[in-house]
């Protein structure tokens, strides 16, 4: 297979670089380092651009076809810019009967803001499932959990971040 190298202006930087080369030496072929190095690409620029998923189909001589399918499959990678605070509401079934609908609306109504705002500070998404099923309500917000919320509690949380 030939992989057309597309020349672009992305800066990746030497400690970047070497966190990279320490990924690819954990996998036998280099589609396996996908999803690792799209986490530290994100980590990097703070979402998973075009110029971010040609970088990486170029330094893992993928098709472009096959990192863009990836990066936009998983909802874990931002596809435009967040706040600040990415607050990510469970939506699943689980959470949904233990009351994230009335999370949801108190975080709505507290940041006056929509599903799929964002501005500043706040990203505010909803998702099918965060693993966390025996203890919803759950939101994760960047990397940290919040378990059993009520719209009480989240409002709390809320204020702490403002």
């Amino acid at each position: 297979m030939v992989f057309k190298v597309i020349k672009m202006a992305l800066e990746i930087s030497k400690v970047l670089n070497r966190e990279i080369e320490d990924i690819l030496k954990k996998y036998p072929n280099k589609d396996a380092a996908l999803l690792p190095i799209l986490h530290l690409l994100q980590k990097e620029f703070g979402y998973i651009k075009k110029e971010v998923m040609e970088w990486a189909a170029n330094r893992l001589e993928l098709p472009y076809s096959k990192v863009k399918g990836v990066a936009t499959f998983y909802t874990m990678y931002n596809k435009k810019p967040v706040g600040k605070y990415h607050l990510q509401v469970c939506r699943n079934i689980s959470c949904s009967l233990r009351g994230s609908e009335d999370v949801l609306k108190s975080i709505k109504e507290h940041l006056s803001m929509e599903v799929g705002d964002t501005n500043d500070k706040f990203t505010l998404s909803t998702v099918e499932c965060l693993g966390s099923c025996g203890t919803g309500p759950v939101m994760q917000i960047n990397d940290d959990y919040y378990e059993e919320l009520t719209p009480e509690s989240v409002k709390k949380i809320l204020d702490a971040l403002k």
